[in-house]
């Protein structure tokens, strides 16, 4: 897809719209409580079994360890320190659930003239699956600088132009979600080194306040 340089969130508004990226179509969906499900009838593939597997281990170490899979302002704290580090108008701290969850969040004001998004968007969207599945940092100065990651929907719907994004990663191996910070300007290739290495200590950060939760 390509970048439209006069898409909205470069205009000023007096009410900005508040974006939830579309959804995918949920056939595995349960209370957090008790993970995924598969509903009866519905075909299933090795992808999907394996998906559910690791939705469900994901839930059973975010209970066990008594992390919100809300939002959370010592989460949205953490996403605004790192926003306010790299210079970008959004940050993340992401949660892989039946959705990509935003526990914590950080972007412009509500009368900035910028897009306002939601706490959740789905797992096919944006970068943080790319993330996900190769279990290491993505920087992405320029999101066109490549094809493979300038066809994404993100960034026709809100005009995100770099991205940079690292795996929360538990010591037990369950890759839980991802911080990132996105941003409609790109960057100096210059700067991404410092701006992947200010992502990757925020999700140490997280880590950290995961392994000290409240053990439930």
């Amino acid at each position: 897809m390509s970048y439209q340089p006069h898409d909205p969130y470069l205009v000023p508004q007096t009410d900005p719209p508040t974006r939830s990226l579309p959804r995918r179509s949920m056939r595995d969906v349960a209370p957090p409580s008790h993970g995924p499900s598969v509903s009866a009838g519905a075909a299933v593939t090795g992808p999907q079994v394996q998906q559910s597997a690791e939705l469900a281990r994901r839930y059973e170490l975010l209970e066990r360890l008594g992390v919100p899979t809300a939002a959370s302002q010592e989460f949205d704290e953490l996403a605004r320190d790192m926003a306010s580090q790299t210079g970008f108008l959004y940050g993340f701290v992401n949660l892989f659930l039946e959705e990509q969850t935003f526990v914590g969040l950080h972007q412009p004001p509500a009368d900035s003239g910028y897009v306002i998004v939601g706490r959740t968007m789905s797992r096919e969207h944006g970068w943080c699956p790319e993330v996900m599945a190769r279990k290491k940092a993505l920087p992405l100065h320029d999101v066109h600088a490549s094809p493979r990651f300038s066809g994404n929907h993100v960034v026709d719907a809100v005009g995100i132009r770099a991205y940079f994004g690292a795996p929360l990663i538990h010591d037990s191996g369950i890759v839980l979600g991802t911080v990132c910070v996105t941003d409609p300007e790109k960057r100096p290739l210059s700067e991404a080194r410092r701006l992947r290495d200010i992502v990757i200590n925020t999700g140490t950060q997280v880590l950290d306040r995961i392994a000290h939760a409240p053990v439930r």
